[in-house]
């Protein structure tokens, strides 16, 4: 016993030595001794600040911005009527259809205590009733004052005992790409559903010549209409739709940016209609043959392919072959992000645009005018406004200039005349027009009265 005893201590003195002996000799020191008058040594790994509370989504704080917007969103039910598809046997025996009732459900966002709603036009289409639901369960029927399908903004109406929650619109061309948004609606008809994401584009097209935001918040049918804001709460854009495969949300989301929606909505309240405010401008198709083979496809900003007649832009000076680089204070790379931020202006607002004409910067104030060119409904006729020089040409005061038709019109030889009455009805401008020609019946007998080159008039009958 004596003997494994001293072994052991042998063992164990001899070790000590031999870790001494490393640790003197052969270690390298790893610290340093700091003295009162020193000052830690430290590395630096980033150049941003950092912060007690963490990284990333640890220091953003969603609840006020969700306390702040829940309230202010409602659900809205589209109450409509599916009469059936017709059959020989209605029209002999008169059987009445049998009418399916349909509801569509979406969102609303209350933009004044005394009952405004925005929302999208989609949301609201063909709606014989609508019916308007509170956060707190209370449920008014709803009017529609105007929609915009163009924009797929529709402004309700509901009346109210007492002020309402809202929400202002904030500005969305303050909103930034990594921002943190919030998508409030109801998706699937569940009530104030709040999701988180951030800011992932600004200014896609969806190849509708639109200019939508676009997130990773999670957006399902329902959420249409709802409200995309910042951590503030500001709403900075009504969200309108999805791309998926499966009609359920895959990642991406859109909405209409807040100044857009908010124009519309000013539009539609004070002139009853929107109020498109136009650069008079054509952009090439940048993915066309020829524009690849000339390199446009490359270009930062907006190649002016055309500039219209009696425009703001030829009355400014800009010129075929002008490249856009920016508008006001918004640099401009892609034909989305000026036609969205022209978008909020009116017809009289002026803008400062900025191109590149052969290399070198030169800005222009342009002069936004109303639209001067529109497609009739019933014909396809491209119509424009009549020029002073239009006018004096053909000795006419009033009408519009056809300046393109479909196909089928071909053989009647009216591109470059002037329609001034249409069933009797005097044409003075493409809004007349607009109106008379969607008064035309498909199967009844319409009657143009058109002024020729020569100053000569025609008259023709299409049945």
């Amino acid at each position: 016993m004596k003997r494994i005893a001293g072994l052991f201590l042998v063992s164990l003195f001899a070790g000590a030595i031999t870790l001494g002996a490393y640790k003197l000799f052969f270690e390298d020191n790893t610290y340093k001794v700091v003295t009162a008058e020193q000052q830690a040594p430290f590395l630096s790994t980033s150049t941003l600040s950092t912060s007690a509370k963490g990284a990333g989504i640890n220091e953003v704080d969603f609840t006020i911005a969700a306390e702040k917007t829940v309230n202010a969103v409602v659900h809205v039910k589209n109450l409509s009527t599916n009469k059936g598809s017709s059959s020989l046997a209605d029209f002999f025996y008169g059987f009445e259809r049998q009418q399916t009732p349909q509801v569509g459900t979406g969102s609303g966002v209350i933009i004044s205590p005394d009952g405004f709603i925005v929302t999208n036009n989609h949301v609201i289409a063909n709606a014989n009733q609508l019916e308007v639901t509170l956060n707190n369960k209370k449920t008014y029927e709803a009017k529609v004052i105007g929609a915009d399908a163009s924009s797929d903004i529709a402004l309700l109406k509901i009346d109210v005992d007492q002020p309402l929650p809202y929400l202002a619109f904030g500005d969305s061309d303050n909103s930034r790409v990594g921002e943190w948004v919030l998508a409030v609606g109801n998706p699937f008809s569940l009530t104030s559903t709040v999701t988180a994401g951030i800011v992932s584009a600004k200014a896609r097209s969806l190849g509708r010549n639109q200019s939508f935001i676009q997130t990773d918040a999670a957006v399902n049918p329902g959420n249409s209409g709802g409200a995309l804001v910042n951590t503030n709460g500001d709403l900075i854009g009504i969200n309108t739709a999805i791309t998926s495969q499966t009609g359920s949300y895959v990642g991406y989301s859109f909405a209409v940016p807040s100044n857009i929606a908010k124009k519309v909505v000013e539009d539609i309240m004070e002139f009853g209609n929107v109020q498109r405010g136009l650069l008079g401008i054509s952009a090439a198709n940048v993915n066309s043959k020829e524009a690849l083979e000339l390199g446009l496809d490359e270009i930062e900003g907006v190649y002016i392919s055309q500039v219209s007649e009696d425009s703001g832009a030829e009355d400014a000076g800009l010129a075929e072959g002008d490249i856009i680089k920016q508008v006001d204070n918004i640099v401009v790379s892609k034909f989305s992000e000026l036609t969205g931020y022209l978008s909020s202006k009116r017809p009289g607002d002026v803008v400062d645009v900025t191109v590149d004409r052969n290399g070198k910067r030169l800005s222009k104030k342009v002069t936004l005018k109303k639209q001067q060119t529109i497609i009739l409904p019933a014909t396809g006729f491209m119509v424009k406004n009549l020029s002073a020089d239009d006018k004096k040409k053909f000795g006419v005061k009033k009408g519009v200039k056809i300046i393109d038709v479909p196909e089928g019109y071909g053989r009647y030889d009216l591109k470059n005349k002037v329609i001034v009455e249409v069933d009797d009805n005097e044409i003075d401008n493409i809004e007349d027009a607009r109106q008379h020609f969607s008064e035309i019946k498909r199967y009844g007998r319409t009657s143009f009265t058109m002024i020729n080159e020569n100053g000569e008039k025609e008259r023709l009958i299409l049945q």
